[in-house]
């Protein structure tokens, strides 16, 4: 789909897209009465948000904490030689407990955000990772607080 110009996006396309981030299943009837178009016009401002990829999909929110999964952190990940991103995704996608990998400028090569159960399950996720062929060297930020957590679906702001 590309990269999609923010500046694209009228104040109705926004407000539809926060009402969207607020409650995905939300009708088109309900958003339409707080942005004041009918439902078939927020339908068919839906679907060319959706046909211009700046919506990929529906999904749910989970918390992660109500299904057991209390202890987060940060791996930062040293590779040794030269180590393709595509090399790291293929690795770190198998990891159920990986939330979101991102290559990095900087000494560390890769920040993997981990999930786990307690320390225990942590520890097990972290030697598993420095097991890695391509890994040298990790170091793991433990979560106390999570202070400010956003979706992907709310990067829309009144900001120009």
């Amino acid at each position: 789909m590309g990269h999609v110009d923010p500046d694209r996006l009228d104040a109705i396309d926004q407000d539809i897209l926060r009402a969207l981030a607020r409650d995905a299943r939300a009708t088109f009837a309900q958003i339409g009465s707080s942005v004041s178009l009918s439902a078939p016009a927020v339908k068919r401002r839906v679907d060319r948000l959706r046909e211009r990829g700046v919506i990929r999909g529906f999904t749910v929110r989970l918390d992660p904490a109500a299904l057991g999964w209390n202890t987060e952190a940060f791996v930062e990940i040293f590779c040794q030689g030269s180590t393709s991103p595509a090399t790291m995704r293929t690795a770190v996608e198998r990891y159920a407990e990986v939330v979101s990998a991102s290559t990095v400028t900087g000494d560390v090569d890769l920040v993997v955000q981990v999930r786990a159960r307690d320390m225990r399950h942590l520890e097990e996720v972290v030697e598993r990772l420095a097991a890695e062929p391509f890994v040298a060297r990790t170091r793991s930020t433990i979560v106390l607080s999570a202070l400010v957590r956003r979706p992907d679906a709310l990067p829309v702001t009144d900001a120009p």
